[in-house]
């Protein structure tokens, strides 16, 4: 029924906007694929470890807001 409804519809638009329609339906498709509905990974405590830097006054005040302070 749905699609008898859509299809009769799609009919009655001009070209450019049935490339539109298609264009919609591809990013449907995509966005709902089995791969997007997989589940999230769990995050492991830890994992980032090394991968960022920080110096060793990161929490020092910031001489740019001494007027502030």
């Amino acid at each position: 029924m749905t699609e008898k409804l859509i299809i009769s519809q799609l009919y009655q638009l001009p070209e450019n906007l049935k490339v539109e329609v298609l264009h919609y339906v591809e990013f449907l498709k995509n966005k709902y694929s089995n791969e997007s509905m997989e589940k999230p990974r769990k995050r492991t405590f830890g994992s980032a470890k090394g991968k960022y830097d920080l110096t060793s006054d990161f929490n020092a005040p910031l001489d740019d807001f001494n007027d502030y302070m």
